[in-house]
């Protein structure tokens, strides 16, 4: 399991001049949104959970003290809190860009979901 140090130690690891062109670029989102998993670059791989080990039903109550939302760009991520307790954690082999990704289970559909990580909106709750 990854915590919030880690998470910023793997963000550290990121080459900037390198994000514009790599095979990862549909993935770099500032806010979470929808990926079909053929879109998933060969080039990122899991590197690590978020998930707390036994907990079988992580809470669904969001961290947005500011008054973000789940869809806001600048939302912290707090990960004891939905969807960063649902979410594991991948890198690209190529700029090394930190990305974390959960899948929504609804009634009727199987949504993936992705948003980059910004190692400024990590907070430790």
């Amino acid at each position: 399991m990854i915590d919030a140090s880690q998470l910023r130690e793997l963000c550290t690891r990121q080459l900037p001049a390198l994000v514009a062109g790599c095979t990862c670029s549909p993935l770099q989102l500032a806010a979470w949104d929808s990926i079909t998993l053929e879109r998933w670059p060969a080039d990122v791989q899991q590197v690590g959970t978020l998930r707390a080990s036994g907990d079988e039903e992580p809470t669904f109550d969001e961290f947005h003290p500011q008054g973000t939302r789940y869809s806001s760009a600048d939302a912290p991520i707090a990960l004891g809190w939905f969807p960063y307790n649902r979410c594991d954690a991948y890198a690209c082999g190529r700029c090394r860009s930190v990305f974390l990704r959960y899948t929504e289970y609804g009634g009727y559909y199987v949504d993936h979901r992705v948003r980059m990580v910004d190692p400024a909106l990590i907070v430790e709750v």
